[in-house]
């Protein structure tokens, strides 16, 4: 598959080929994709909601009243979960949502991710992403001739220092180095923009991981 280059301000500057491998799978496994991004959301969450259970509520754990003679039930402690102010039975304790999945899948889920977007044609590869000055005015005028309102930026191994000064200013922009490349952020997003820096180093990522 073959690509123009343009430059930040709109300018052609050569073509680029995609390893179809990579870019050109015809049959996107959504289940596959939704996998992926359910885990990674799993992963995000705190789960640091919590109850009180009966060690905990601060209430008196001496016995109600004398155990016969009364006509009512048999009750011990006031901490008990049937009583208000008491504990919670079986509520939800501090915990990780996070779960595994195989690697394999987590690359086969990312090498879909970036076919959908070549597939849909939202895909614009960059020269470079660097900047001579953080000037975020001039960035989102460049932005707006190259038709971008709501993307991620795959900027290289590293992120220009002034780029991501001037980008994290526009909204519905992000801008992560290729480590940071994942499934959920190239879908959440309608349009993906690599520079070409960016696509040989996700080319060698794939070629490593094929080779291991």
């Amino acid at each position: 598959m073959k690509l123009d280059v343009i430059k930040l301000d709109g300018g052609k500057a050569g073509s680029v080929d995609l390893d179809d491998a990579i870019f050109g799978i015809a049959d996107i496994r959504g289940d596959i994709l939704q996998r992926v991004v359910t885990w990674q959301l799993a992963k995000r969450r705190s789960g640091n909601h919590k109850i009180q259970v009966r060690n905990e509520v601060s209430r008196t754990g001496k016995k109600m009243y004398k155990q016969k003679g009364t006509g009512s039930a048999r009750h011990g402690s006031r901490r008990a979960a049937q009583f208000v102010g008491g504990a919670k039975a079986h509520g939800p304790v501090v915990r990780s949502h996070a779960f595994d999945l195989p690697k394999k899948i987590r690359a086969m889920a990312l090498r879909h991710a970036l076919s959908s977007k070549a597939k849909s044609g939202s895909i614009i590869v960059l020269d470079t992403a660097v900047l001579t000055d953080p000037k975020t005015a001039a960035l989102r005028a460049n932005f707006d001739k190259i038709g971008l309102k709501n993307a991620l930026v795959i900027a290289g191994p590293e992120v220009d220092g002034n780029f991501k000064l001037a980008a994290r200013n526009i909204p519905n922009i992000d801008v992560l180095p290729n480590a940071g490349l994942n499934v959920y952020d190239v879908l959440r997003r309608q349009t993906l923009v690599l520079t070409k820096d960016a696509i040989e180093a996700i080319s060698a990522r794939f070629a490593e991981k094929e080779a291991a």
